[in-house]
């Protein structure tokens, strides 16, 4: 893994967890040694990441990556091209969202920014008894996504748009 590609998976670990992640947890995520993590972490701090160390690992108080917030509308089948379709523009998605007449928001993280996470989210829901958010309310969810640039996000949000999965906030969720 080229270092850039790393710190971009450090960051996002980073920036997914809520709580402090120890250097040696990272460092054996990563594939790399401790002092490497070390390393990445000034790095990012130079790139305007405010990381903090912690007796129990890093945390992010701070960062440069811009988020939006989009809403869609698919089917079951269409997950995966949404997914990369995001992911391959630069995108992570942090996390999926629904609005439920009753129930009220409903959300959990997803942390997806690489083809191999979206395949073991996609092994999770095939193995397991739970349903993706989006069938409690016809299709309907949002997704929080972090990219380095707006640029990547008004990428990303074409995107969406040209597939059709972008919907307006005025259309009906269930």
């Amino acid at each position: 893994m080229q270092s850039d590609d790393r710190r971009k998976k450090l960051a996002d670990i980073l920036l997914s967890s809520d709580k402090p992640v120890p250097g040696a947890e990272l460092s054996d995520m990563l594939g790399v040694s401790r002092q490497i993590i070390v390393s990445d972490i000034a790095k990012l701090r130079l790139t305007g990441f405010g990381i903090i160390s912690t007796h129990t690992g890093y945390i992010i108080a701070s960062s440069p990556y811009k988020e939006r917030i989009f809403k869609v509308r698919h089917t079951g089948d269409e997950t995966v091209e949404e997914l990369t379709g995001i992911v391959e523009r630069g995108g992570t998605v942090v996390d999926v969202c629904v609005r439920h007449k009753i129930y009220g928001k409903i959300s959990a993280p997803l942390n997806i920014f690489s083809l191999n996470r979206i395949e073991q989210f996609l092994e999770s829901i095939k193995s397991g008894k739970s349903t993706e958010l989006m069938h409690i309310t016809s299709g309907y969810h949002y997704h929080t996504v972090r990219a380095e640039t707006e640029a990547q996000l008004d990428e990303i949000d074409a995107f969406l748009k040209e597939k059709g999965f972008a919907v307006s906030e005025t259309d009906p969720e269930i």
